[in-house]
Parts: structure tokens; C-alpha cells; sequence
């Protein structure tokens, strides 16, 4: 597929890590929902996005098992992809901005769905967790690095029955729900290393931030 672009979302400073997001830049080329949950599937991607409007931001998201209606790191990485200031996932309106460096997405913490934060001890037991630990359902699990600073040491596990993804490298919908939960602006460390930012607005909306960049085997 000439039209698949593959990212990079919440990299380091390096450039290194990041969770890599599938973007269909043309959704007219996969119009059929069982062929787009297919390809999905087959890329194998924590999630793929699907644009059906790029003027208008019009966004599908899919995992390799079900669609979304909101996630945090496919629309940080379109936002910087198609550079725009609104997207439409089907959850609603995203703002977004490019401050140079940190691509930013506006969002609802009350738009993520069947996740649960867990609260460690210290970091070293958030790195020691099997992959995924025992249990059922989305765990992000965290510890304070630096509680002064805001600065979290996390990881994510999906523990969905399909089992295709067992730990997600940056998670862009728990870091929203971490930081309505603690009420602060935070700076988080997930995975192997990668980055999100986020800062609670007034509104009770939550600025989303990371870097982006193109996967060196993308295809464009």
C-alpha cells in the first residue's frame, strides 16, 4: 500500500523509541470497514488510523482487534502528519499545535475508555512487571521518579484477549487519564523510553505533547 505512512509518537529527545502508528493517508483506498479492522490486524500496530477527510481532520481509528472512538498517540501523530488544527475522531473535536518541537493534541480524559492506573512503590517495581503482568484489563502502571517535578516512570499493558500487543510503548489516552487523576501536569517516561507531556487546562481538558517522526521503514 503506496499510501501508508508509519510514525514514530512520543520519541525521546534522540529521536529513539516512540510507539509506532500506521497512517492510511487516503481512506478511500480501504473504504470497506472489514477490510480496514484486516488491515489493521495485519500491520499488527497498537493502532492504525484511517483518514476519510484531511481538510476537515475525519479520522478512523482502529487497534488490530476493535475501532476506537478516541486514542491518544494515533492523533498526535496525525496532527503532526497532516499538520491541521482540528481532528474528528469519533469521540469529538481534537485541537491541535506543533510548538517546533512537541506536537500537542486538546482532549477529554472522560473520553478513554477500559483503562486503569495502578500506583507502584518506585520505578524499579514498574520495570520489573512481566510483560503483561497477571490479571484482565488496560493497566498503566506507574510510579513517581521525581514527584516534586512531575516526572513518572510508566508502562502499558493492553491485556486484551487477542493478545497481539502485550506491552504498548507510549500511551497517550492513560497519560490523559494519569493526569486527571493527579490533577497536575506531568512528564512520563513509558516503555524502552519513550516521552509524553501533558498539562491540565482550566476547562478540564488536558493538553496531550510528544514528538513525532517517520519510522525508518515507513513507506510513504
Amino acid at each position: 500500500m503506496n499510501d501508508l505512512d508509519v510514525l514514530k509518537v512520543f520519541c525521546a529527545g534522540d529521536g529513539r523509541y516512540g510507539n509506532l502508528l500506521g497512517v492510511v493517508r487516503d481512506g478511500r483506498t480501504c473504504p470497506d470497514d472489514a477490510d480496514r479492522q484486516a488491515l489493521a490486524a495485519e500491520l499488527g500496530y497498537s493502532e492504525t488510523v484511517f483518514v476519510d477527510d484531511p481538510e476537515r481532520g475525519i479520522v478512523d481509528i482502529r487497534t488490530p482487534g476493535t475501532k476506537m472512538s478516541f486514542a491518544g498517540h494515533p492523533l498526535v501523530g496525525v496532527a503532526w502528519l497532516l499538520d491541521i488544527e482540528e481532528l474528528q475522531p469519533p469521540a469529538g473535536s481534537v485541537w491541535a499545535r506543533d510548538d517546533g518541537e512537541f506536537t500537542w493534541i486538546t482532549a477529554r480524559p472522560e473520553w478513554v475508555e477500559g483503562k486503569r492506573t495502578e500506583q507502584y512503590a518506585t520505578p524499579a517495581e514498574v520495570e520489573a512487571l512481566p510483560a503483561p503482568p497477571p490479571g484482565e484489563g488496560w493497566l498503566y502502571a506507574w510510579a513517581w521518579e521525581d514527584e516534586t517535578a512531575g516526572r513518572i516512570r510508566a508502562r502499558g499493558f493492553p491485556r486484551r484477549p487477542d493478545g497481539v500487543i502485550a506491552e504498548d510503548e507510549a500511551t497517550g489516552s492513560a497519560a490523559l487519564l494519569l493526569t486527571a487523576q493527579l490533577g497536575r501536569a506531568l512528564n512520563i517516561t513509558q516503555g524502552a523510553g519513550s516521552q509524553i507531556l501533558t498539562a491540565p487546562n482550566p476547562d478540564g481538558t488536558i493538553e496531550l505533547g510528544g514528538r513525532v517522526r517517520f519510522a525508518p521503514t515507513g513507506l510513504s
